[in-house]
């Protein structure tokens, strides 16, 4: 899959004038942008909308699972015995409720022995600060490896709670899938969560002054969910 890590310095949230760096993956396989194009399109009914970030969530899974380790297997086949592989560890995804499920929709297909937990999290739109309101997290978070879904990283302030949680909770390794990034997201996360991997289909131009993402996608659980 053809990728572009996009290194650049984002500045820190919470220091002015200091720097971060991190390095963000950026999926640029065609397939994956024309689906991101068209989830862009503000002409995309539901029924589509859903469709492309089903498929769009697979290819960025497929990425961000690139380097899991595997462990050797003896499998037989109608005809002889030979090697195979199996994940050396669990594997669990975290959507953060309610725009993670669509991309957790197009994971499963793809890893439907996957431990799925889930982390609710609301944005104030008064003070565009998060509000967390669920947690349903396995015990065994410390031994596997842990995906993060949510197709939007706006201000950050979802990711980064969430990703405190889970680490409060034991997880060690945890990876962001998000469909589009923004500088201050990224920035947000560079500074609370520097050992958080992110892959995403891009990295916007930044927030506007209602914090949603520029040109972004507009609010992707209510595209997703028709509501």
């Amino acid at each position: 899959m053809n990728v572009n890590p996009v290194v650049e310095n984002f500045a820190s949230a919470g220091k002015r004038g200091t720097m971060r760096r991190m390095q963000p993956v950026v999926v640029q396989h065609p397939l994956a942008q024309c689906h991101l194009a068209a989830i862009r399109a503000v002409s995309t009914p539901a029924h589509e909308f859903r469709r492309h970030i089903n498929m769009l969530a697979r290819m960025l899974f497929l990425e961000a699972t690139r380097e899991l380790p595997v462990q050797e297997t003896s499998v037989q086949t109608p005809l002889t015995q030979t090697r195979g592989a199996r994940l050396a560890r669990p594997v669990v995804c975290v959507p953060i409720l309610r725009a993670g499920l669509g991309l957790l929709d197009g994971i499963l297909p793809l890893m439907p022995d996957a431990i799925v937990a889930h982390v609710g999290i609301k944005r104030n739109e008064e003070t565009a600060l998060p509000h967390a309101y669920y947690a349903n997290l396995p015990t065994n978070l410390a031994a596997a490896d842990v995906f993060l879904l949510d197709p939007m990283l706006a201000t950050g302030g979802s990711a980064c709670e969430a990703a405190r949680q889970l680490k409060e909770a034991g997880a060690l390794r945890i990876t962001m899938i998000c469909v589009v990034s923004c500088p201050e997201g990224l920035a947000a996360m560079a500074q609370t969560h520097p050992d958080v991997p992110i892959i995403t289909a891009a990295i916007d131009d930044g927030l506007n002054d209602k914090c949603y993402i520029v040109p972004g996608l507009g609010d992707a659980g209510d595209r997703y969910f028709s509501t």
